[in-house]
């Protein structure tokens, strides 16, 4: 069982005064792929560094496998970790890069080469054995950077932004292939990123962090459906949630709330009162637009136009807030034009404007 408990975390930086983790608590099961997402300075690579040992938290303990490991050094982990730079010895081949950690710890050379193979086919480097790194691509060299992990048969791999130096046609390959291997390797993985299409692809589960917190941990479906914070909706898909002020009409039964100058029917939380502003969140995808004017649909003036090969993706204005709309390749709109949105009932979610946090957080 290598299962990650993390329990009450915190730590500092610069003497105390810079609180990077704040009461941080997470539990990873056996075998998730648990990524954890964020923008810079989020603390996301600071808790991947005190899962690893390579820093100590002052308060808080973290348990792998259910053993206390908050005062263990990394040896003593039983973890792999991948960094962003790869960390690839130049002056080792392949094969030595993979096998530095069992020499280390002093393995058999049949051992050695037996699980260094191994390794290196799970990872599909087999023929670049006797290669050195200066001969070797940005992915290759991932991928050995993955395979020397792998060959320590580690309870749990830690990877920090491991794909964040390629190209991006590389880095969908490389997203897709690292995706299948830790589904046959089955082994328990933390994986840091900015890239919230890197967490929504491949993890199992994907943990928000806010400024040294963890503010919604989830399955990538519900993260995105239904985003816990204005942050989050903010932060996860591309184009981001869009979100427009409204102000409410009425309430109990018919409800209608007032977008730029529109008013229009919708669904609002039970306890909501008129006059009362309201944030609601939509996605580009959940708007349907439309040349016509029609009942309930909120007039836009479009900014910008672009297409993006499959679709169409509009920047437009209702009142005084630019929102994304997308649709069809083909629909006939210029900038400056006029056009009406009609938005899915079902797919607005409301979020309280002081606060950002979405009403009803459990769907």
């Amino acid at each position: 069982m290598a299962e990650i408990r993390i329990e009450n975390v915190w730590k500092y930086f610069s003497k105390g005064k810079v609180a990077a983790l704040k009461d941080v608590t997470l539990t990873i099961q056996d075998r998730e792929f648990m990524v954890l997402l964020g923008p810079s300075g989020c603390g996301k690579t600071t808790l991947l560094r005190c899962i690893a040992g390579l820093e100590y938290p002052e308060r808080g303990r973290i348990f792998i496998g259910g053993r206390d490991v908050t005062d263990a050094p990394p040896r003593k982990r039983n973890i792999a970790m991948v960094f962003q730079s790869y960390a690839v010895f130049p002056h080792l081949n392949v094969f030595e890069n993979i096998a530095f950690g069992l020499r280390m710890q002093k393995r058999p050379n049949d051992e050695v080469k037996t699980r260094v193979h191994k390794a290196a086919e799970m990872m599909r480097i087999e023929n670049f054995l006797e290669r050195y790194p200066a001969q070797l691509s940005g992915g290759q060299r991932q991928r050995v950077a993955v395979a020397r992990g792998l060959v320590m048969e580690p309870q749990v791999l830690l990877m920090d932004e491991p794909l964040s130096n390629l190209d991006a046609l590389l880095r969908l390959q490389a997203r897709a292939e690292l995706k299948r291997l830790l589904q046959n390797v089955k082994t328990t993985t933390v994986y840091v990123t900015h890239d919230q299409i890197e967490a929504l692809s491949m993890g199992d589960r994907i943990a928000v962090m806010e400024n040294g917190q963890i503010v919604q941990a989830d399955v990538p479906k519900q993260i995105y459906e239904y985003p816990g914070s204005h942050f989050v909706g903010g932060f996860i898909g591309t184009p981001p949630m869009n979100f427009m002020r409204g102000t409410v009409q009425s309430a109990n039964g018919a409800s209608a709330i007032t977008i730029g100058d529109q008013p229009i029917r919708a669904t609002l939380p039970e306890y909501v009162q008129v006059g009362q502003d309201l944030l609601m969140g939509i996605r580009a995808e959940n708007i349907e637009a439309s040349t016509n004017a029609s009942p309930d649909a909120v007039p836009a003036r479009v900014l910008v136009v672009e297409p993006l090969g499959s679709h169409l993706l509009l920047t437009a204005q209702v009142g005084d807030t630019p929102i994304k709309v997308q649709t069809r390749i083909d629909f006939p709109v210029e900038p400056d034009q006029t056009i009406y949105l009609k938005l899915e009932a079902n797919q607005v979610r409301w979020f309280d404007p002081q606060t950002g946090m979405r009403y009803d957080a459990a769907p």
